[in-house]
C-alpha cells in the first residue's frame, strides 16, 4: 500500500489510544508520543559527563569561526550554551520550541471542513470526525512530526526553522555517532561539522529581521491549511457509515502523503509558496556557505563528510518530506541548488561583503526573482534610498 506518514504509525490506531488518555493535554502528549517514536520505546542510556563536555568545547570552536566568517556576533554578550543531549531529550525540546507552528498547524487541521451538505450522511460523519479529532489532533500531529525527526537530526536545526530567541545549541549525539557508523566517518570531525553546521545556522536565522520574515510566512503557511469538502471526497473517497470497508479505504488513503496533502492545500498557500521558497533557499544557501568555507579550512575529512550529509539529504524518505511539506519547506536537491546558486551569484560579482549586506535590514531580503537573479538583487540594494 501507500507509504504511511510519520514512519509507518498507524494513524487511527496512535489516535484511539490518545483519546484514553485525552485528560492529559495535548502537548503532554505531544511529548510523550515524540519521544515515544524518536527512541522506538526504549529509555535511552544518558550522556557521558565527558562526551557533553567535549562537544561543548566543539561549540566554542564553532563559535569563534562562524563570527569570524560571518562578521555577526554569534553568542550574545554571554556566548552560546549548548544542549548535548539523547533522541528523547531532542525531541521534548523541540516539541517545546516548535509549539507555536505546531499549534498554527494543528488548529488549521482540525478546523471543520467547508462546503458540507447537512442532507449528506457522508459529509455529517466527516464533519462529526473532525469534531472529536479537534484537541487529539493537536498532540498527535506535532508529536508524530518530531518523534520522526528525532530518528535522524544530529541537532537543532535539521529543518531551517527559527528556534527561540537564546537558545541552547541543541546536538544528539546517538544520532551524529549512528552517522560516523553509517558512513564509516572520523567522529570527532563529524561532531565537529554538527557543531559548525549548528552554529551556522542558529546565526543565520538569529539575525532579527530573518527570523520575522521566516517566522511569519511558517506561521502564515501552517495556518492556511483548508478542509474543502468536495476536495476531501474527490481525494479520499466517499465514508458510508453502513459499510465499513469504506473506513478501510479511508485509512488507506490518510497513509498516503500526497492525497493528504492534496485535500488540504489551499489557494492561500499556493500564493504563500514562491516568497517561502526563495526565503528558505536563502537561509539555506547562507549557512551552508559559512559550514562549507569552516568546514574546508577545518575539518581534514570535511569532503567525505559533506558528501554523506548531500546523500542524505536526496534520499529522505517519503515521511520527512510529508512533515516538511506540512511546514511549507520543500527542502529537495532543487532548493539547496537554489540557494547555493544565489550565494554563489553574489560572492562572484560583491565577494563576502555582498552576502554581509543581507544582515542589514528586512529591505535587503532578496524577492523570489532576486534569489535566481543575484544581480538583480544587487543592483537594487546598491540604488540610493529616499
Amino acid at each position: 500500500g501507500p507509504p504511511e506518514p510519520f514512519g509507518g504509525v498507524p494513524f487511527f490506531g496512535e489516535l484511539a489510544k490518545m483519546f484514553q488518555g485525552a485528560g492529559t493535554g495535548a502537548w503532554d502528549t505531544a511529548r510523550q508520543l515524540a519521544v515515544q517514536l524518536a527512541t522506538n520505546g526504549e529509555s535511552e542510556p544518558n550522556v557521558e559527563p565527558v562526551e557533553r563536555l567535549a562537544m561543548e568545547q566543539l561549540v566554542r570552536v564553532a563559535e569563534l569561526r562562524v563570527a569570524d566568517a560571518s562578521g555577526l556576533n554569534v553568542g550574545g554578550q554571554h556566548g552560546l550554551t549548548a544542549e548535548i543531549t539523547t533522541r528523547g531529550g531532542w525531541a521534548t525540546r523541540t516539541v517545546s520550541d516548535y509549539q507555536p507552528l505546531l499549534e498554527g498547524l494543528a488548529e488549521s487541521l482540525a478546523r471543520p471542513p467547508t462546503g458540507v451538505d447537512d442532507d449528506d450522511p457522508s459529509a455529517a460523519m466527516f464533519q462529526a470526525i473532525f469534531g472529536m479529532l479537534g484537541p487529539a489532533l493537536v498532540g498527535f500531529t506535532a508529536g508524530s512530526m518530531v518523534g520522526h525527526l528525532a530518528q535522524r537530526a544530529l541537532g537543532g536545526y535539521t529543518l531551517p526553522v527559527p528556534r527561540p530567541v537564546d537558545s541552547a545549541i541543541l546536538l544528539s549525539v546517538p544520532a551524529i555517532d549512528d552517522l560516523v557508523e553509517e558512513w564509516s566517518l572520523d567522529r570527532n570531525d563529524v561532531r565537529l561539522w554538527a557543531c559548525v553546521h549548528e552554529v551556522a545556522h542558529h546565526t543565520v536565522l538569529g539575525v532579527p529581521h530573518i527570523r520575522e520574515r521566516l517566522t511569519g510566512l511558517l506561521d502564515r503557511h501552517v495556518r492556511a491549511f483548508r478542509t474543502d469538502m468536495d476536495g476531501l471526497e474527490a481525494q479520499l473517497g466517499t465514508l458510508d457509515p453502513s459499510d465499513p470497508s469504506s473506513f478501510a479505504a479511508l485509512q488507506q488513503s490518510l497513509g498516503d502523503p500526497d492525497t493528504v496533502l492534496g485535500a488540504l492545500r489551499s489557494a492561500e498557500q499556493e500564493e504563500l509558496q514562491p516568497e517561502l521558497a526563495a526565503m528558505v533557499a536563502m537561509v539555506v544557501g547562507v549557512a551552508d556557505d559559512l559550514v562549507a568555507r569552516i568546514g574546508a579550512d577545518l575539518i581534514t575529512t570535511h569532503d567525505r563528510i559533506t558528501e554523506a550529509i548531500h546523500r542524505r539529504r536526496v534520499t529522505t524518505s517519503a515521511s520527512d518530506r510529508f512533515v516538511e511539506r506540512l511546514l511549507g519547506l520543500e527542502l529537495d536537491q532543487g532548493q539547496y541548488d537554489r540557494g547555493a546558486g544565489f550565494v554563489a551569484g553574489v560572492r562572484e560579482r560583491a565577494g563576502a561583503d555582498g552576502l554581509r549586506r543581507l544582515y542589514e535590514s528586512d529591505r535587503m531580503l532578496p524577492t523570489a526573482a532576486e534569489v535566481d537573479a543575484p544581480g538583480l538583487w544587487l543592483a537594487r540594494i546598491d540604488l540610493p534610498t529616499d
